[in-house]
């Protein structure tokens, strides 16, 4: 039995250093669990999630509220408390009702980034963090020698930022509480793609229309339905990961997508071809699904892309070249859907738009399609 939560330690909430694509500070709250601002669209798509669907999204968990706190140095502190009223069958875990404590200094944070890390992840360098070459060194490239993705660090001190300048230290954030899916990866491979033709929501200002519809029009949204808005891939070689963001995800020619979704694929050392089919078979069992979905129109969501860095190799004695990637699935390939906050469907509780879309989302399916030839290209070796 549980004891009151006074009794027992706070928890440290940490920046999510798997974060690699996205704008919204995601943070970690326990080992299975990341929570990032609630958003009510996001929050009346999770409580109203097709069965069908489940399988492709993270598990909803509930909602904590979070404060900023600024002690006498001005090193600022969010801390997270249940949320009032929270029905239990939401899902929380009990340690959801605990009051949690997270303080971060600029130092800290990124000390805490390299804590968070295992150890295994072999963390020879420091992030030398600067603003304005957080992505690019002084020759305009990516460093791409980092140990882990610096994404994720940007986000969260943007999201600090915004939180003290914006509000005073009392007012209640409500965060989503949701399962992290790459808590069971040793080294977490992780292809963040923006999937569909369109990627402004139907609550979007004109300019905001006309920013995003640009975007779409200048990268491969409008030519292949899909775009990469972040990777890390962990290279077998070096023992560090390669990480892109959504600059480097926006310049690329239908064939640059190519070259790095196989990219996305190979440890440094070959291509990890096993990987292939078993991305294809759930990619296609999700197209199968938003097939079925009416009037849902999944705008500026992500398609996550994971296996793990780390090859499992089986035994000498079963001569295999590689591990079989069906039934229990062991080289942990998964594909899941993410960020819900434009997403609209009829009946949503805070859909913008009162007039609701026909039919699937088509954009959404001409992505996915392309995403599936390109993979089964290289995978014929083409």
């Amino acid at each position: 039995p549980l004891g009151p939560a006074e009794g027992r330690a706070a928890v440290l909430l940490q920046p999510f250093v798997h974060q690699v694509g996205g704008h919204t500070s995601m943070l970690s709250y326990d080992e299975h669990t990341v929570c990032k601002p609630l958003v009510s669209q996001e929050l009346s798509f999770y409580e109203s999630l097709p069965l069908a669907m489940r399988q492709f999204t993270p598990q909803y968990k509930g909602i904590v509220s979070v404060h900023l706190k600024k002690d006498s140095l001005g090193n600022l502190t969010l801390i997270a408390s249940p949320s009032l009223g929270q029905p239990d069958s939401a899902g929380t875990d009990p340690a959801a009702s605990l009051w949690h404590k997270c303080k971060w200094s600029h130092t800290q944070v990124t000390k805490t980034f390299k804590d968070s890390c295992p150890g295994k992840m072999l963390l020879r360098t420091d992030l030398q963090y600067h603003t304005d070459s957080l992505l690019e060194d002084a020759n305009g490239k990516q460093p791409e020698r980092k140990s882990y993705n610096p994404w994720g660090l940007h986000c969260h001190r943007q999201h600090l930022n915004r939180m003290s300048s914006k509000h005073n230290e009392n007012k209640l954030h409500q965060f989503l509480l949701l399962e992290n899916v790459v808590s069971k990866y040793s080294y977490p491979c992780i292809l963040d793609l923006k999937m569909g033709t369109r990627q402004h929501g139907d609550d979007a200002s004109e300019e905001k229309k006309a920013r995003h519809i640009k975007k779409c029009e200048q990268s491969t949204s409008a030519s292949l339905g899909v775009r990469i808005c972040g990777m890390q891939v962990y290279q077998a070689d070096t023992g560090h990961f390669l990480c892109k963001d959504k600059y480097y995800g926006r310049k690329l020619s239908p064939e640059g997508f190519r070259q790095t979704l196989r990219q996305f694929l190979s440890n440094g050392n070959q291509l990890r071809t096993e990987l292939l089919e078993p991305i294809i078979l759930r990619l296609k069992a999700l197209l199968a699904v938003i097939r079925k979905q009416s009037s849902y129109r999944f705008y500026s969501s992500s398609l996550l892309i994971i296996y793990d860095g780390q090859e499992h190799k089986e035994s000498a004695d079963h001569h295999l070249p590689f591990p079989k990637c069906h039934g229990t699935n062991p080289c942990k390939v998964d594909v899941r859907m993410i960020d819900f906050a434009h997403t609209t469907f009829k009946g949503s509780k805070s859909n913008p738009n009162p007039t609701p879309h026909d039919g699937p989302d088509h954009g959404y399916i001409f992505g996915l399609e392309n995403l599936i030839k390109i993979l089964q290209s290289l995978s014929e070796g083409k």
